[in-house]
C-alpha cells in the first residue's frame, strides 16, 4: 500500500480537457439527447428567430430544446433548478456549451413553444419505429391521476367567489376613499402595491366564476339531452316489449338522482337473481346469495335516498334550488377534484396507449374523472398519432380495464379490443367457476355476454393478462422513477403539452436503453 494519499490541491490550475467532447463518456445520455434533437424537425423554432434585427443575440433554440429534454429525462422541471445545474453539472454544461441561460429564458421557451411537444412526440415515435420498438400487436390503454399546479384548498363555490369579489371591491373602494381623504384628489388614482395583487386575483376569480356558469349551462343541456334520449329509448323498448337497460340519466335534483340509482340497482339485482336461480335450478340446488333488494349495494342506495330526502326536507327552498354547489379551483379553473389510490387530488386524468415494449404511442389529458368516456377518443388518438408518424402497421388488439366498459365502447368502430367487464380477480374467479370458452360468441349474445365470452377464451385470457404489466410500469416510471406526480403548468392546453413532453422523454429513455443494449 502507498505511504501517502493523493494530493488535494484546490489551487491547482484548470485541468479539464479543453474539448467538451472529452468531458463525458461517449455513451452518456446527454450525447444521445443532442443526437435526437439533431434528427427531429426544429424548423418551426428557428422560424420564430430570424436573427435579422438588432439587440442581444438569442440562445440557439436547438440547444434550449435539448436542455429541456435532458432535464425532463433526469426528472428536473424547475427552471431555477435547471439554471443552477447549468453551472454545476457537467452534462448540462456540455449541452449548453458552457452557456448559462437564466430561469426566465427557460420558462418562457417552454411556455412559448408548447406546440413543439406534439411534433417532438411524433418525431421521437418515428425514431422508435425505425429502431423496431413499435410493435402494434398488443396496445394497452389506461389513465392515471396527476396533480395540477393548484391546491384542493383553493376550490370555491359560486357564492364564495361572489362574496370574495364583493369584499375585494368594497376593500378597494374603502382604500380609495381613505387615500382621497389623506392625499386629496391629486393622489386618489395611486393604488398601493397590495391592491395590485388583489386585482390580479380578482381576474382569476372572475375566470373561475365564468367556468362555474359554463358548467351549470352544460349540465342543464346534458340533463335535457339525456332525458330526451331516455324517452326515445323507453318508447322503442315498449314497442319491442322490453325494459330499457342502463342507468337512468342524472338529474340536478339530488333526490331524483338517488331514486334513479336505487331503481337501477334494484332492477339489476332482480335480473341477476333470475340468472342465479336458473343456474341453480339447472344444477338441482337452491340459489345462493341475498334475495333481490337486500344486497349491500341496494341497501346503501336506499340509505342514500333516505338521506337525500331528509336533507331536502331540512334545506331552505332557496338553497335547495340553487345550482351553485359546484366548486371550481381559483388557481387552475380547468383542473378538477379527482380520486386516486392515494386519496383526493386536484388534477387531471392523463391517458396513455402503450405497446408491449413500453413505448407510448398516444397520450392525452382530460378533465373527466371517469375513464369510460375515453375509450373511443384514445382509439382515435392512437390511430391519428400513428398516421402522423407514418406508421402503417395495423393495430392488433387494444386492452382496456373495467373502468372503460360500456356497451357503446364495446361495439364502437375501431380496432379489435378487449374491455374487462369487471375487476380482474372476478374475471379469474369466473374462469375457475364456469370454465373457459372457445370459438366466437353466440350470435344472439348481448355485447356484455360477447365480451365475457371472449375474455374467458384461452386466447382472450392470455391477451388480457398483458394489460397490467404493459401500461402500469410506464406510469410507475414517470411518477415514481422520475417524480412527475404534479404538472408544473396550468390550464388544459399547457398540461396537454407538458404530458406530451413527459411521454416523449419516456420514449427517448426507452430508445436510449435499447441502443445501449444493442451496442453491448
Amino acid at each position: 500500500m502507498a505511504h501517502s494519499y493523493l494530493p488535494v490541491d484546490r489551487d491547482q490550475q484548470f485541468l479539464l480537457p479543453p474539448d467538451v467532447r472529452d468531458w463525458l463518456p461517449e455513451g452518456h445520455l446527454a450525447w444521445f439527447v443532442i443526437d435526437v434533437v439533431e434528427r427531429v424537425d426544429t424548423s418551426g423554432l428557428h422560424a420564430r428567430h430570424p436573427n435579422d434585427g438588432v439587440g442581444r443575440r438569442a440562445y440557439d433554440p436547438d440547444m434550449l430544446l435539448a436542455l429541456l429534454i435532458y432535464a425532463y429525462c433526469t426528472g428536473q422541471r424547475s427552471s431555477r433548478q435547471i439554471e443552477r445545474l447549468c453551472v454545476v453539472d457537467v452534462a448540462y454544461r456540455v449541452i449548453c456549451s458552457n452557456h448559462v441561460p437564466d430561469h426566465t429564458t427557460i420558462a418562457r421557451f417552454r411556455q412559448a413553444h408548447q406546440d413543439v411537444a406534439v411534433s417532438l412526440f411524433t418525431d421521437v415515435l418515428e425514431l422508435c419505429a425505425a429502431a423496431g420498438l413499435v410493435s402494434l400487436g398488443v396496445v394497452a390503454v389506461d389513465g392515471t391521476k396527476i396533480g395540477a399546479d393548484a391546491s384542493l384548498k383553493t376550490n370555491r363555490t359560486r357564492a364564495q367567489i361572489e362574496a370574495e369579489v364583493a369584499a375585494m371591491v368594497a376593500e378597494a373602494a374603502a382604500t380609495d376613499a381613505a387615500e382621497d381623504d389623506c392625499f386629496g384628489e391629486g393622489r386618489g388614482d395611486e393604488l398601493p402595491a397590495g391592491l395590485t395583487d388583489r386585482r390580479s386575483r380578482r381576474v382569476r376569480l372572475d375566470a373561475a366564476l365564468a367556468e362555474l356558469k359554463a358548467k351549470q349551462a352544460q349540465r342543464d343541456t346534458d340533463v335535457e339531452r339525456a332525458r330526451q334520449d331516455r324517452v326515445v329509448k323507453e318508447q322503442q323498448a315498449a314497442v319491442r316489449g322490453r325494459r330499457v337497460s342502463g342507468r337512468r340519466p342524472k338529474h340536478a335534483d339530488r333526490v331524483a338522482r338517488a331514486r334513479a340509482d336505487l331503481e337501477f340497482l334494484e332492477q339489476r339485482a332482480a335480473d341477476r337473481r333470475v340468472r342465479v336461480e336458473a343456474h341453480a335450478a339447472a344444477q338441482g340446488r337452491r340459489p345462493r346469495g341475498p334475495a333481490p333488494g337486500h344486497g349491500q349495494g341496494v341497501t346503501a342506495a336506499r340509505a342514500r335516498l333516505n338521506q337525500a330526502v331528509n336533507d331536502a326536507a331540512n334545506t331552505p327552498v332557496d338553497d335547495a334550488t340553487n345550482g351553485d354547489q359546484d366548486r371550481v379551483n381559483i388557481t387552475d379553473p380547468e383542473s378538477r377534484i379527482m380520486h386516486s389510490p392515494q386519496g383526493w387530488v386536484q388534477g387531471y386524468n392523463a391517458q396513455a396507449a402503450v405497446t408491449e415494449s413500453g413505448i407510448v404511442i398516444a397520450g392525452t389529458v382530460t378533465i373527466e374523472t371517469n375513464d369510460v368516456g375515453q375509450c373511443e377518443p384514445m382509439m382515435a388518438a392512437t390511430q391519428a398519432t400513428l398516421d402522423a408518424a407514418k406508421i402503417t402497421d395495423p393495430i392488433g388488439t387494444m386492452l382496456f380495464d373495467a373502468g372503460y366498459w360500456s356497451e357503446s365502447n364495446a361495439t364502437a368502430d375501431g380496432p379489435t379490443r378487449l374491455i374487462a367487464t369487471t375487476k380482474s380477480w372476478k374475471l379469474r374467479k369466473a374462469i375457475r367457476e364456469r370454465g373457459t370458452t372457445n370459438g366466437p360468441p353466440p350470435p344472439d349474445a348481448t355485447p356484455i355476454e360477447a365480451m365475457e365470452h371472449r375474455l374467458r377464451t384461452p386466447e382472450g385470457t392470455a391477451l388480457y393478462k398483458k394489460r397490467q404489466h404493459t401500461v402500469e410500469p410506464v406510469f410507475g416510471q414517470i411518477k415514481h422513477g422520475r417524480g412527475f406526480r404534479r404538472f408544473s403548468r396550468r390550464g388544459h392546453d399547457a398540461v396537454q403539452a407538458e404530458w406530451q413532453l413527459i411521454t416523449a422523454t419516456h420514449n427517448i429513455l426507452k430508445l436510449f436503453t435499447y441502443g445501449g443494449h444493442a451496442r453491448a
